[in-house]
């Protein structure tokens, strides 16, 4: 019986980046089309939602789905929120089986694509010796300090085998040291050139706010400051992907539980073992872009027009 794969997105506020995630589904389907029905779905923000997409595939006749997070890191959303979803969804249908992969994570097709990233960088500029340069990595940033860390050791990896003259890292999100906070630190050190490469899939509200702090910092400071293109859809990216599929069907694609705050004490999230695994933001579930197929709805019905009308 055929199998089908479920890539499972998080959502964003800013159209281009859902049709940045479009692209990469595209690009998915077409490789595994000869082994895998593949669906996508959203967290948050977007259509369709996981439930919709497990419900297409379903009528297709798949009852094996691997699920795999396009998420680059195993904080809550690979944890917590996508399992909860996809264990709920999983409960409507007696005889449908959901695998989910590991997020991307550490591994060499990402650190092979960071370089790559800064290199295309690096030939748009004038030759400078790397170890005048300091290198920042911006990682979405979580609670979760294991996922954290993946951002800290790819950084050092990056720093050693490249021989920048010095890294660091940020975070964009609910982790220290901000992008602002970051960047006002390496001023002070006093390189000639800061390179900064975002840990993000695509173009987000996120990512234009890091663009944005580089920016303002270039137009009050005298030294250098340039930032890379995130990830995108590239082809390392996709076999980063092959990787975790590859994982998935085997049973193998686990996540690191020896320093994960849910199982084990770790030093200031203490409190947090055995937290109860909960959804995430159920209130803004698909709220802001209509889906492009909706099952059972005619593309153009009247119902379909008012609640585009409203946001719905």
């Amino acid at each position: 019986m055929r199998e089908g794969i479920l890539l499972c997105g998080h959502g964003s506020r800013k159209t281009a980046g859902v049709e940045e995630f479009k692209k990469l589904v595209e690009l998915l389907k077409d490789r595994y089309k000869s082994d895998y029905e593949v669906d996508y779905g959203f967290l948050e923000f977007n259509h369709p939602l996981f439930e919709a997409a497990v419900e297409r595939l379903y009528n297709k006749g798949i009852r094996t789905i691997y699920a795999l997070p396009v998420i680059l890191f195993a904080g809550a959303h690979a944890k917590n929120d996508i399992p909860y979803e996809l264990n709920t969804i999983q409960s409507y249908y007696p005889d449908l089986q959901i695998k989910m992969g590991g997020p991307i994570g550490v591994n060499s097709f990402i650190l092979d694509l960071a370089k790559k990233r800064i290199e295309e960088t690096e030939l748009k500029l004038s030759p400078l010796d790397r170890r005048e340069t300091c290198l920042v990595v911006v990682g979405r940033g979580t609670t979760d300090p294991d996922a954290n860390s993946d951002v800290t050791k790819l950084m050092s990896m990056l720093w050693e085998g490249m021989g920048f003259g010095f890294a660091t890292t940020a975070y964009s999100g609910t982790a220290y040291p901000s992008v602002e906070q970051s960047l006002a630190l390496v001023e002070k050190l006093g390189f000639k050139r800061t390179i900064v490469i975002p840990f993000f899939f695509f173009t987000g509200v996120l990512l234009d706010r890091i663009y944005a702090a580089l920016e303002e910092k270039n137009s009050l400071s005298t030294q250098e400051f340039i930032y890379t293109a995130p990830f995108g859809t590239d082809e390392l990216m996709l076999r980063a992907f092959d990787s975790r599929l590859e994982e998935a069907v085997n049973g193998t694609g686990n996540m690191n539980c020896q320093l994960c705050k849910y199982r084990k004490q770790i030093i200031g999230f203490e409190e947090e073992v055995g937290k109860e695994q909960i959804g995430h933001h159920l209130n803004v579930k698909g709220m802001l872009f209509e889906e492009d197929e909706k099952i059972g709805e005619k593309k153009n019905s009247l119902g379909r027009q008012f609640k585009k009308l409203l946001g719905i």
